[in-house]
């Protein structure tokens, strides 16, 4: 089957390598229906995070069953299911807490001796604990909505969460990515009032508005900081998602932020220093955030994407099939594209 595989920084390639087979009585096999790069994807891309050249990538998918082992009950050949971006057992401690991200026997696709979504199959272990089923007459038309329940609808969710955003909170997103965007929709979702977006381009602060957001912040750095400050009465926002990862996006998080506000942080981590401890202790600020356990998530979330209350697609900007999926990685990396999706 065909698979792809990182040999080096901006160096991707579609290989052949064997085909995804049930080798535990628990596992699935998914015949890959689409998968999108993330953002996470392109700090391998860039070189900047660590790989094994040969190593799979991609950790977001969907598709549909084609084998499952003797002990696999919740799934069966033939279903449709959307794949979280880490699998789990469902039995350990932290999945019992809902924190799947942190499961004993987990592990994240593309990670080093997996398989990668952005192949044509991909072998599931622990499929009764990982996979969720579709409904066998869900149209197809949903689908591309439905693969945001694996990373990235999930982990924006996740920002809203730990921020503490409900009805009638006033919320600052920073960063107008693909999860920063679905922050925004997931803010909407959870009942906020006013929702400020930082970002400056203007496609992608376009479809934020279309997402729930009140308000633009073009600028960056302190400029962004006094801009929300003026624009919730000097305070800042009760609730912030950071949805970047780098040290001036969390920042831009701690200065936005209203004493006693909360701080739902998802961007994966790069470039921080370390954290202004003495800002955050007097200013009474909470941060919570980290790994969104999907899993945990999509149960919630799947029933508003089948019924059309929420639509997360836009976000995808730009369609690849598998063969071209290294000039997908170029247009996100020189920000030609917002998030691409990945047929077969």
């Amino acid at each position: 089957m065909r698979a792809t595989t990182v040999r080096g920084a901006g160096d991707l390639r579609v290989d052949q390598v064997p085909d995804a087979r049930v080798t535990e009585p628990t596992d699935a096999v998914v015949r890959v229906l689409m998968a999108c790069v993330c953002g996470t994807d392109l700090w391998v891309y860039r070189g900047v995070a660590g790989f094994e050249p040969g190593q799979r990538i991609g950790h977001e998918f969907l598709g549909e069953v084609v084998e499952v082992g003797s002990q696999v009950s919740s799934v069966a050949v033939g279903d449709l299911v959307v794949a979280p971006f880490m699998w789990s057992d469902g039995n350990c401690e932290f999945c019992a807490d809902g924190l799947q991200s942190m499961c004993t026997s987990g592990g994240m696709w593309g990670s080093k001796g997996s398989d990668g979504g952005q192949a044509e199959a991909v072998r599931v272990p622990v499929a009764d604990g990982t996979l969720v089923r579709l409904p066998k007459d869900v149209d197809r038309a949903l689908l591309p909505a439905l693969l945001t329940l694996s990373d990235v609808l999930t982990t924006g969710h996740h920002a809203a969460v730990c921020a503490g955003v409900g009805p009638g909170s006033t919320v600052a997103v920073v960063g107008d990515g693909a999860v920063g965007l679905c922050g925004v929709l997931a803010a909407k979702r959870l009942g906020a009032e006013r929702i400020i977006v930082l970002g400056r381009h203007e496609q992608r602060t376009e479809i934020a508005r279309r997402f729930g957001a009140t308000d633009v912040v073009p600028e960056r750095g302190q400029e962004a900081v006094h801009r929300v400050r003026e624009l919730t009465g000097g305070h800042g926002a009760r609730s912030v998602l950071e949805c970047v990862g780098t040290e001036q996006a969390w920042l831009t998080a701690i200065g936005s932020a209203r004493p006693g506000g909360a701080i739902g942080y998802v961007g994966a981590p790069h470039e921080v220093a370390g954290l202004p401890l003495g800002r955050l202790f007097v200013r009474n600020l909470t941060i919570s955030g980290g790994m969104a356990p999907a899993r945990a998530y999509i149960p919630q979330l799947l029933p508003d994407v089948l019924s059309g209350a929420i639509d997360p697609s836009p976000v995808f900007d730009l369609t690849v099939d598998l063969d071209h999926v290294a000039e997908g990685y170029r247009a996100m990396d020189d920000r030609s594209a917002l998030k691409v999706l990945v047929t077969p």
